[in-house]
């Protein structure tokens, strides 16, 4: 049984390693285009935003490269976010401040927010920021460059991820090690799948045009994951989308402390791999792969397993320690998480069978003072 044991976990090790090795050879930042012909608009969402909003909305002002404008949506903001922004933009014109209507029923907040975001701007490409997510120089006109090579319609890519707890050292590593270790991208640029359509809600820069032919966030108005549906509805309109490495365009520290990680990560887990089908295959490729081989190695060191089963799990273990490493080192998060990478698998699934056994109707943890309610996947 150890024997089996083992080569199911290098097995499910050495998917996400060989997956990684293509996605990390291929994805690549890129470069802006000397030739402007677009007019972005930076969009940003903000509700009590106060300590971040100013950082976020001088980098986004400083964008070079592109014709420019950058609008902040106030949600009904309680601290000091509106007037921060507001005394910005009086020294500034390309920045405006738009007030956000309230919240109609069948509405989250941060799609309401974007779309009437997207209803103000006039840029021909409309880039959605977070409002804690920090943009480099040359980052708009980067995206908008490589929506012009490949003609995509969405394109996006995940911010490096600055992390200032163990709590977040504990969660957020995630995003990228599911996005490098388990989606194909070479598949993804070959295929109009909408399945394999994905995008980090940080950022995503879209052609307008295709934006209101697809309908936008109000073509996705309930959902608490933009990052997923809303590329699969490009797709299934028939609109290329595409991922960019974007460690070196944006930074952002999305949670502060393992609390709110784990709330933000719960809110949309119901639209990632939580539903009945998928989490039990999820749970069986990461479990299995990260950490099975060190339960492996654990009874190999109380007594328990033939010779071939301990090196086997040993294989798997490095396969896990240098996979996790590669994507860490790549895309510049703290080396320091490689270690902890079993420990990042278990609260990942945590928080997902949590989400996914929470009674209907109890609604998601509250974030930003709102509560949604939790269907039926």
């Amino acid at each position: 049984m150890m024997l089996g044991l083992a080569i199911l976990a290098l097995a499910c090790a050495a998917l996400p390693g060989l997956i990684a090795w293509v996605n990390l050879s291929i994805l690549r930042t890129p470069e802006p285009d000397l030739d402007v012909r677009s007019r972005i608009s930076v969009l940003i969402p903000a509700r009590n935003e106060a300590p971040v909003i100013a950082t976020t909305v001088r980098a986004a002002l400083a964008s070079a490269g592109v014709a420019l404008e950058v609008l902040v949506g106030d949600d009904h903001s309680t601290d000091d976010t509106a007037a921060i922004v507001a005394g910005i933009a009086a020294t500034d014109h390309r920045l405006r401040l738009i007030p956000i209507p309230p919240l109609p029923e069948g509405w989250t907040g941060k799609n309401h927010a974007c779309a009437r975001l997207a209803e103000a701007a006039q840029g021909t490409h409309l880039l959605f920021v977070d409002a804690d997510v920090t943009l480099a120089p040359a980052a708009a006109a980067a995206l908008v460059a490589h929506a012009r090579r490949t003609d995509s319609a969405l394109v996006s890519g995940v911010p490096r991820q600055i992390m200032g707890t163990l709590g977040e050292r504990l969660t957020v590593p995630m995003i990228n090690f599911l996005l490098v270790g388990y989606l194909p991208m070479a598949m993804m640029r070959a295929s109009p799948r909408p399945s394999l359509g994905a995008a980090c809600g940080q950022l995503v820069l879209v052609a307008r045009a295709a934006y209101e032919a697809t309908g936008g966030h109000g073509a996705v108005r309930t959902s608490l994951h933009d990052g997923v549906v809303l590329p699969r509805r490009f797709r299934r309109a028939g609109y290329r989308t595409d991922l960019v490495a974007a460690h070196a365009l944006a930074t952002c520290r999305m949670y502060r402390g393992f609390g709110q990680s784990w709330a933000g990560f719960s809110k949309n887990a119901r639209e990632g791999m939580a539903t009945p089908r998928a989490l039990p295959v999820w749970t069986l490729l990461l479990a299995g792969g990260h950490v099975l081989p060190w339960l492996l190695l654990l009874a190999a060191l109380l007594g328990f397993g033939s010779g071939a089963a301990v090196f086997l799990a040993a294989a798997a273990a490095l396969v896990s320690l240098a996979t996790r490493a590669a994507i860490t080192l790549v895309t510049r998060e703290p080396a320091g998480t490689i270690l902890l990478h079993p420990f990042t698998v278990l609260v990942a699934l945590a928080i997902q069978w949590r989400a996914l056994l929470r009674r209907r109707g109890a609604g998601t943890p509250a974030w930003k003072g709102r509560s949604y309610p939790v269907g039926d996947s």
